[in-house]
């Protein structure tokens, strides 16, 4: 036992996948995210029907209004937000609706990554592709220890993997699921370095930090 009460660490060679249960999500509001596709139909108005996919930033571009923030906005959301923009301007009394056209699988990816948030499960999903799917991870990333947790029957576990390991071909690039939820840390080593080498407005000679 470390750390908590009820926390085991446990000898696995790899994290277990979850069962087909554990990838069903739980009944709430669908939110678009970023890389998820709508479907936008405009009424009597084709050459606004259209099919997009949502950017990496979470925005969309639809002709006479431009960019559109999307990401964690419902359908309905949406729907209200292309109606307003449209209505006295460009259409008269417009009846929008807004479909997500994706499978609802995604996994969270989070810490210090580029781009922290929710990303679609497209194919066979690795820990790799994930933290690329968020940009990479930042100039602070603590890459020997990227957490991945996960709920597998009635367990909720995590396994904690050296991402440096992994790009160097050390062991096999894990497999992620519907669900997961990846944090990769924070060194703090490098970010006190930064901060001490920043606040220096000029070195006259070595600088010398004490990390332990």
């Amino acid at each position: 036992m470390i750390g908590r009460s009820d926390l085991t660490v446990m000898e696995f060679s790899d994290l277990p996948a979850p069962t087909d249960a554990d990838q069903i999500l739980e009944r709430r509001p669908y939110l678009i995210g970023p890389r998820d596709k709508v479907v936008i139909e405009v009424y009597n108005v084709p050459e606004l029907t259209r099919t997009l996919q949502v950017d990496a930033n979470g925005q969309i571009s639809l002709p006479l209004l431009g960019t559109i923030d999307a990401a964690g906005k419902s359908p309905a959301e949406l729907s209200r937000l292309i109606t307003a923009g449209l209505t006295g301007r460009f259409v008269r009394n417009p009846q929008v609706t807004v479909n997500a056209d994706t499978t609802n699988q995604i996994i969270t990816v989070d810490g210090q990554v580029k781009t922290p948030g929710l990303y679609p499960v497209l194919g066979k999903m690795t820990l790799q592709k994930a933290i690329a799917s968020a940009q990479g991870v930042t100039d602070y990333a603590n890459t020997n220890y990227v957490v991945v947790f996960r709920k597998v029957g009635d367990r909720q576990m995590a396994g904690v993997y050296d991402l440096r390991a992994v790009r160097r071909g050390q062991y096999a690039d894990p497999e992620v699921f519907t669900n997961d939820i990846i944090f990769v840390g924070d060194d703090a080593n490098r970010r006190l370095i930064q901060t001490l080498i920043s606040s220096a407005a000029l070195l006259s000679g070595p600088l010398i930090a004490i990390l332990n």
